[in-house]
């Protein structure tokens, strides 16, 4: 199977964090079109799960899980529902034989459901059904209600406005995955792992997927409130968002970090991502590029053949790129480079992190492997499954895993899962070490014999658990400061950006406009400009405290208490990302992340001292690989 395959319209093969045919079988049901609608669709996600899932399927488990999820949402939590078709004890349930036997239990379930209790919704309750059997699966395998696949859809080729977050409901509780580069929500500081438990002063815990796409998205200008809970932070955090177009360009920015290096940053793989990869590289070739940094940092995957696409302009052609195994053999498959890369000799470093998954760990994972270059930063996500989507009857979709993939060398980096639910998955990368270093060492230590694999030159490389570094930089943790971060909680440093180009927009356009790179290396607020945004914190509840006790900011009450001289020595911080914003808005996005990487970016800083190694790397590879070959 070729990766150009992959790209068919009809066959999204996706790898994002994540999100036909009837079998022939007719249901006789007398309450109409939506009710034959409804058993119809379970029976084609059923059917799809079990055509098509990477191992070996257990019906009974289907449709116990799917009964679960059907009750779950009864009005009445106290109903008896014991010796009824919708007792979820089971006990008289033996095993379910196959398709058949599950679709005559479930119709008996569904049409006990809908005349016993005449006015609940079955559309909805077959819907909870549904996301009640993807749970027997993996975290990836998931259902996907109408109006959230058309969003999710148009985040990945199309066009839309709102606050701009990737999300998942986990246990019933809006998580985001990440807030998109220059949206909204990012510009906010609302950042990966947030809870929204609250939109526009009304709880939002329990809501669908379809309810917080049509609660969270809306035109350009107008605002919606949320309430999140952050990991490790005590207290709720309060924003108003003023929903924006969402930048859908997966290439953040690309720029020269010297007269030698270029920088590319990609924030998903989606449709478009190659093509624009390939035309920000073309650029930093004009410009003298000799080496690059792609930064994956953050990057939470998306399409197999984008990755696949830019995997191969690294390597010369015949060579392996990922593999997929399956119990299905049509899903069973290597992939390897079609073509001389237009980069294949290009020194290259990749930065990954805990956010990079799934289409970055197979980039990350092939440069490693053949030790192509350096992969730096911190241990990567560990997603190794591959979903098919397939669209139901009422446009509704499903991602079914169809294999599992792995790097050359052969290492499965998906992180240990359970299938009781999807929260300490998700949230695992959350509980490592916060050390980087240690994060490593912890893993390193507990990986079997039969996880240690070999690079090309025989260096190892760690499966099942993402991507080990071969350099391990701590993330500068010095955003978390609390004055930061109250200052993007409140949106101060927006609002004094935006009301600083309005008085004096003109003239900075005038000094600066055409000279972004001097603007980038002379620019820098004044000291009544710092002071006024001072001011503006202490109008917002940021309190200088002369108490001998307070020696770090203290947080009560919605209300920040800072010792005295704090402000001194981090102003830098609140400086530097308002520097970013003022870039954003004269310049626009791809103009912002030089300047906030200037700022706050060590591991770019870190990684332009390895060049010598990347080369030493090379020369080791070349005389190791060739020995390694002549021995086998």
């Amino acid at each position: 199977m070729s990766a150009k395959k992959l790209l068919a319209p009809n066959v999204a093969i996706l790898l994002a964090l994540s999100i036909f045919w009837l079998a022939g079988v007719e249901t006789v049901v007398k309450d109409g079109d939506k009710d034959q609608k409804n058993l119809k669709k379970y029976v084609q996600a059923q059917q799809r799960i079990i055509d098509n899932y990477v191992d070996p399927v257990d019906v009974t488990n289907l449709y116990k899980s799917s009964i679960r999820g059907l009750v779950s949402n009864l009005p009445d939590s106290t109903i008896n529902l014991a010796n009824t078709p919708l007792d979820t004890s089971f006990t008289d349930l033996n095993k379910v034989e196959d398709l058949g036997e599950s679709i005559k239990l479930f119709e008996e379930a569904y049409r006990y459901m809908a005349e016993t209790y005449p006015n609940v919704n079955m559309t909805s309750r077959t819907e909870d059904a549904l996301e009640g059997m993807f749970r027997s699966l993996d975290p990836h395998s998931i259902y996907i209600e109408p109006k959230t696949s058309d969003a999710i859809e148009d985040e990945f080729a199309g066009k839309f406005q709102g606050v701009g977050i990737q999300f998942d409901v986990i246990d019933d509780t809006i998580t985001v995955i990440t807030a998109i580069a220059g949206g909204p929500s990012d510009q906010l500081g609302i950042r990966s792992g947030d809870r929204i438990i609250g939109i526009n002063d009304s709880t939002s815990v329990g809501f669908s997927r379809e309810q917080v796409v049509n609660t969270l998205r809306g035109p350009k200008g107008s605002e919606v409130d949320v309430t999140i809970k952050r990991p490790h932070v005590n207290e709720l955090l309060e924003y108003t968002i003023t929903r924006d177009d969402i930048p859908l360009y997966t290439v953040d920015t690309s720029y020269m970090l010297d007269d030698r290096t270029g920088y590319v940053k990609i924030n998903r793989f989606a449709a478009t991502t190659h093509e624009e990869f390939m035309d920000a590289m073309r650029g930093l070739e004009e410009k003298g590029m000799e080496r690059i940094v792609l930064d994956l940092r953050g990057n939470p995957g998306g399409y197999l053949g984008q990755a696949i696409a830019i995997s191969e302009e690294f390597f010369p052609k015949g060579t392996k790129i990922v593999s997929t195994k399956s119990r299905h053999t049509r899903f069973t498959s290597a992939y390897f480079s079609r073509r001389d890369g237009e980069y294949k000799d290009l020194p290259v470093i990749t930065l990954v992190n805990k956010g990079s998954a799934s289409a970055s760990e197979i980039v990350s994972g092939a440069i490693q492997d053949h030790d192509r270059g350096l992969i730096v930063g911190q241990r990567t996500f560990g997603k190794g499954l591959v979903q098919q989507q397939y669209e139901l009857i009422d446009s509704s979709k499903i991602r079914v895993t169809i294999s599992k993939y792995y790097t050359p060398s052969g290492r499965l980096i998906q992180k240990p899962y359970s299938k009781k639910g999807g929260e300490e998955y998700a949230y695992e990368i959350y509980k490592r070490e916060a050390d980087a270093e240690g994060d490593v060492s912890e893993f390193v230590s507990h990986v079997s014999d039969t996880l240690k694999f070999s690079t090309d030159a025989g260096r190892t490389v760690y499966g099942g658990g993402g991507i080990v570094p071969d350099h391990i930089v701590q993330e500068d943790t010095s955003q978390s400061a609390a004055v930061f971060n109250y200052m993007q909680r409140k949106g101060i440093g927006f609002d004094y950006v935006r009301e600083y180009l309005d008085d004096h927009g003109d003239a900075f356009r005038t000094k600066w406009e055409d000279d972004y790179e001097r603007f980038r290396e002379e620019f820098q607020w004044s000291e009544e400009d710092m002071n006024r945004v001072f001011n503006m914190l202490k109008e917002n509840n940021l309190v200088v405290s002369n108490s001998d006790t307070l020696t770090e900011p203290d947080f009560k009450a919605d209300t920040l208490y800072i010792p005295e001289g704090h402000w001194e020595e981090v102003s830098w911080m609140p400086g530097g990302v308002m520097k970013a914003r003022l870039a954003l808005q004269v310049w626009g996005q791809k103009k912002y992340f030089p300047v906030i990487n200037d700022v706050f970016d060590n591991a770019i800083e870190k990684s332009m001292n390895m060049w010598d190694e990347v080369r030493q790397l090379k020369e080791y590879a070349a005389n190791h690989t060739r020995m390694a070959e002549g021995e086998q």
